[in-house]
C-alpha cells in the first residue's frame, strides 16, 4: 500500500493537459454545461482513480462521461452508468450506499478502487487510440502502486480491456501472448492476480438488457471473491 504515493497520483492526474483535443471539450463542456445542471460549478478536469490506496479489488472502465465524472469530480458519478455500477457494487457488499451523486455524497468503497485507462471526457465517449496512449502512463504507475494488495481486476468493455493489457505488462505483470480477447465473464489468470471481463455499464448495453444487474453482481462477486473480499449474495 502506498497511500502518500497514490494521492500525488491523483493528484498529478487532476493537473495533466497532454491532450488539446481532450482538453478542449471537458472544459467547454463545463463552461456551457447541460441544462439541468445550469447551477453546478463543473470539475472540467482529468477524473483520478476513486478508492482506497489498499484495493483489493480494481474495475477499470473508460473514460469519464461529460456531465457525469467530468461534472462531479469523481469517477462514474452523477450518470445513468454510475447509478448502475454503484448499485451493483452496494447490492455485493463493496460500497457503503447505491448511489453516487456527487465527490462529497459520503460513499465508501470498501477494498475496490474504480479507474480508467483514459482520464478525461472525450467527445462522443470515443478516446483515439492516440489519447489513450498518452493517458496509459498514468494506469501503469496507478497499477504499480496497488500492486501489493491488488487481487483481481474487472474491466469494463473491450476498449479497457485493449488499454488495460498493455499497462498490466508494462507495470511488471507477465500477460499471455497472444494477449487474451474480450468477453464478458472471461478470466484471465497473471502473476497473483485474476482478470475478469464484463460488459461496460453503458446505456446501451444495459437498456437494451445485453448486461443486466445480475450479470454485473455475479462478475463481481466472483472477482471479489477471487480477492478475498467479502460479498453478500
Amino acid at each position: 500500500m502506498d497511500d502518500e504515493g497514490l494521492a500525488l497520483l491523483d493528484a498529478r492526474v487532476a493537473d495533466c493537459r497532454a491532450c488539446p483535443r481532450l482538453v478542449a471539450w471537458r472544459e467547454e463542456v463545463a463552461r456551457t454545461k447541460r441544462a439541468a445542471f445550469a447551477d453546478w460549478t463543473y470539475w472540467g478536469r482529468p477524473v483520478p482513480g476513486f478508492g482506497p490506496p489498499d484495493a483489493r479489488l480494481l474495475v477499470i472502465g473508460l473514460a469519464p462521461a461529460a456531465h457525469g465524472g467530468n461534472r462531479t469530480g469523481r469517477m462514474f458519478t452523477g450518470d445513468r452508468s454510475g447509478d448502475v455500477l454503484y448499485q451493483a457494487l452496494y447490492d455485493v457488499g463493496l460500497a457503503s450506499q447505491p448511489t453516487s451523486e456527487r465527490a462529497d455524497d459520503g460513499l465508501e468503497l470498501y477494498g475496490v478502487r474504480i479507474t480508467a485507462p483514459v482520464h478525461c471526457a472525450p467527445p462522443a465517449n470515443k478516446p483515439t487510440p492516440g489519447e489513450r496512449d498518452a493517458c496509459r502512463p498514468w494506469l501503469v504507475r496507478e497499477l504499480r502502486l496497488l500492486r501489493p494488495t491488488l487481487r483481481a481486476v474487472v474491466v469494463l468493455g473491450a476498449f479497457g480491456w485493449q488499454a488495460a493489457l498493455p499497462a498490466f505488462a508494462e507495470a511488471g505483470w507477465a500477460v499471455p501472448r497472444p494477449r487474451p480477447a474480450f468477453a464478458h465473464a472471461a478470466r484471465v489468470p497473471l502473476d497473483g492476480l485474476h482478470l475478469f471481463g464484463c460488459y461496460h455499464v453503458s446505456q446501451r448495453n444495459t437498456f437494451t438488457g445485453k448486461l443486466t444487474p445480475d450479470m454485473l453482481r455475479q462478475v463481481l462477486r466472483t472477482a471479489a471473491d477471487s480477492a478475498g473480499l467479502p460479498v453478500r449474495n
